[in-house]
């Protein structure tokens, strides 16, 4: 079927009509006439694959990586930076209102970010293919495995990690039975933390150790798991230290951290910037990225995260600074449940799914007087401000005095933002 594109929906789709179907298809631009293979047809929509493209848009450009598309990790390579962040921007207030009636006529602030070369962390697969080991992303929509040569999106020290992990199992340097390979680095692009799965070590897992280290001497920190036995080995401290505004980060193997490198600083800035008071709780709090600058200007912080690694991170994290900020391992609903104390802030970076409908009642009971909240999934963020805000015939009990939106992701449909609240 030949479609015209009308806009870009979150997802990385384009989305056309026609014979009175919708039709979603990827990798495409609004004005674009392209022709569409039908994947997977519902009653109301279809989703297709691009097949080519009748009339292009006059801003489409070549995608830098030879892999785009196959790989199932970019979704934008066609787009001009400055155009992503446009359609990135359209998307995200289209999204509020659409799933959650959020309307807000104000500025979204664009945090934007060098375009290629900015991941600090990959995750790379290893499979059997052809009799060789080789080392990739999945297909886009498969669980096969894509090869890679070069991955632009990646900083410097990964994409050379790449060539020689290539070279290294090409030259069959790793037993078979290698799954994955994960690597994240350091804010200076210097050092690594290693931790690499395989189905069975089928080798002294010291030996397995040494040869990493060989083709990745950058490798601070070695940790090896055996799927089979559910078994982990560790090789080195454990940890990496990222700097980030004037305090450096202990960083686990299972402990998550913002993966722009060039926009952690930033991030950090704006989100605890002017905020001062009493007493601040950080919600979903990781390693501490804004629970040691919140804790210069609150007399008092308690930072809760469930993951009881991270948790570790952040306790050393806090000390290290000189703070005393209290860190609570905890789910977040259960901990707002037994809380009775109202906040001067609460800050939120929840993963994907945001808060939660069940804690929402909870923080709302605590009736914070500033929120501010980091979203990394428009869509979850939708339903939890409905919540928060109330709609135009019913206000709730929070107003909107901020939006911005940070290109984490770029070359991605992924749209980081962070949305201040005040207490009406």
């Amino acid at each position: 079927m030949n479609v015209k594109i009308e806009k870009l929906v979150y997802g990385g789709d384009g989305l056309g009509h026609t014979e009175g179907q919708t039709v979603f298809v990827p990798f495409v631009l609004p004005g674009e006439v392209v022709a569409v293979r039908p994947a997977e047809r519902k009653k109301k929509f279809v989703r297709g694959h691009l097949q080519h493209i009748i009339t292009a848009a006059a801003e489409r450009v070549v995608a830098p990586c030879p892999h785009f598309a196959a790989c199932g990790g970019c979704n934008y390579q066609h787009i001009p930076y400055e155009a992503q962040l446009k359609f990135k921007e359209e998307i995200l207030r289209e999204t509020l209102w659409r799933l959650g009636r959020v309307k807000w006529g104000g500025e979204i602030r664009a945090h934007a970010s060098s375009s290629f070369g900015y991941r600090n962390r990959v995750q790379w697969k290893v499979r059997q293919l052809g009799g060789r080991q080789a080392i990739g992303y999945f297909r886009s929509g498969s669980s096969a495995l894509l090869p890679v040569e070069q991955c632009p999106i990646a900083s410097p020290r990964l994409q050379e990690s790449l060539a020689a992990l290539r070279a290294a199992l090409a030259a069959q340097q790793f037993p078979a039975t290698m799954r994955e390979v994960e690597l994240f680095a350091d804010e200076r692009d210097d050092k690594l933390l290693v931790s690499a799965g395989f189905t069975e070590f089928q080798r002294a897992p010291s030996s397995l150790a040494d040869a990493l280290r060989t083709v990745l001497p950058a490798a601070e920190s070695i940790l090896l798991h055996e799927g089979s036995t559910d078994r982990f080995e560790l090789f080195g401290p454990g940890h990496i230290t990222y700097r980030a505004g004037g305090a450096a980060f202990r960083v686990g193997h299972l402990s998550f951290f913002q993966v722009n490198r060039h926009l952690v600083e930033e991030m950090q800035a704006t989100v605890t910037r002017g905020a001062s008071g009493g007493f601040a709780l950080d919600l979903f709090a990781g390693v501490g990225l804004f629970t040691v600058p919140l804790a210069q200007e609150f007399a008092r912080v308690v930072a809760v995260e469930s993951n009881e690694a991270a948790t570790r991170d952040l306790q050393a994290n806090i000390e290290a600074a000189g703070r005393t900020a209290q860190a609570v391992c905890a789910d977040v609903e259960q901990f707002l449940a037994g809380q009775t104390e109202q906040p001067d802030l609460v800050v939120l970076d929840p993963p994907r799914a945001g808060i939660g409908l069940a804690a929402l009642p909870h923080l709302l009971k605590l009736a914070p007087k500033q929120i501010t909240y980091l979203s990394c999934d428009p869509a979850t963020l939708a339903r939890d401000l409905t919540q928060l805000t109330g709609t135009n015939d019913t206000p709730g009990a929070y107003e909107i005095t901020e939006v911005h939106f940070f290109d984490v992701f770029p070359q991605t449909y992924h749209i980081e933002t962070l949305v201040r609240l005040a207490l009406r």
